[in-house]
């Protein structure tokens, strides 16, 4: 039987959502660059296929991997269907109705989700006024910061935007909500096992997927600034960025690793401002304060110092 999850957050837990944030934050700029040149379900077949190799390889058959593959591969599919096929799919789909930043601003409705689902899934991360209110804070956060750039793109719309196209987003939100929850029995795996077991089984689900929809067979080769991003897109920021939220979730439980979703939208504004010249609003500065106490707030630290002082 697993022991009980220390759901504190530690200065250690901390640093590695936040090294996450940025690395996901980061996977904006290297699907920017891809996406021109390969199609949406390839460029998803590629991300999760190559990242899943890069993994069996460094692990080269250690922390018992195969035993485990074929002890709990119900387990790992079902990872890897609530945790990138349908999320992705779903988010796909409602992005050829919404702009990203709608679609960001709904996916940051995880931590939510999550914290709605392990109260009521889990024993040891039950609901509590800190958890919604550093939840909300984070989502207002993410609306300030994402909100008028994803308002300005429906501003002189002449169709409306279908429900289906806004609900899908959501759902996706909600089916992290179940993998963040539903990962917990994997925090007895080593958790580059537990990434490179669910990329597997994902890569399987969309290599019919994407042969079907794209037959990826035909399409030229795509320039060397497109391969460096799909190399980016998954060595960085698959599988080391799962290496480090199995990790965040297998010492700090379900809520606290979701809330990446959070840290994703000013790290990828923040590496705009810094790299591409991308100039910085004050409503940006306003949402990235508002998730910072958002999480501040998740955190309880500061506030028990207060109340004890």
């Amino acid at each position: 039987m697993n022991s009980p999850i220390n759901t504190q957050m530690t200065m250690r837990n901390w640093a590695l959502l936040a090294l996450l944030g940025l690395i996901w934050g980061g996977s904006f700029f290297f699907a920017r660059v891809a996406v021109a040149h390969v199609p949406p379900f390839t460029l998803v077949l590629l991300r999760l296929g190559l990242a899943a190799l890069a993994l069996h390889i460094y692990i080269r058959g250690r922390y018992d991997i195969y035993p485990a593959l074929k002890r709990r591969w119900p387990e790992f599919l079902l990872m890897g269907l609530i945790n990138n096929a349908i999320p992705h799919a779903f988010i796909f789909l409602g992005q050829t109705h919404i702009g990203a930043g709608l679609a960001a601003i709904l996916n940051a409705t995880t931590p939510v989700w999550t914290v709605l689902i392990a109260n009521m899934a889990t024993d040891d991360e039950k609901l509590s006024a800190s958890k919604i209110s550093g939840c909300l804070l984070g989502l207002a956060g993410t609306i300030v910061l994402v909100g008028p750039s994803a308002l300005a793109g429906l501003v002189g719309r002449s169709t409306t935007i279908p429900l289906w196209a806004l609900v899908l987003p959501v759902l996706a939100a909600v089916s992290y909500g179940l993998a963040a929850t539903y990962g917990k029995r994997f925090r007895n795996l080593a958790p580059p096992v537990t990434a490179a077991g669910q990329l597997t089984a994902s890569t399987l689900m969309m290599l019919p997927i994407a042969a079907l929809a794209d037959t990826p067979w035909i399409l030229p080769m795509p320039p060397m600034t497109a391969v460096l991003a799909i190399l980016g897109l998954a060595l960085v920021s698959t599988a080391y960025g799962y290496i480090l939220y199995f990790r965040v979730m297998a010492e700090a439980g379900a809520t606290n690793a979701s809330l990446v979703t959070l840290l994703v939208p000013p790290s990828a504004i923040l590496l705009g401002y810094l790299f591409l010249g991308e100039t910085l609003q004050a409503l940006d500065v306003a949402g990235m304060a508002l998730i910072a106490t958002g999480l501040t707030v998740l955190d309880g630290r500061i506030l028990k110092l207060r109340y004890s002082a």
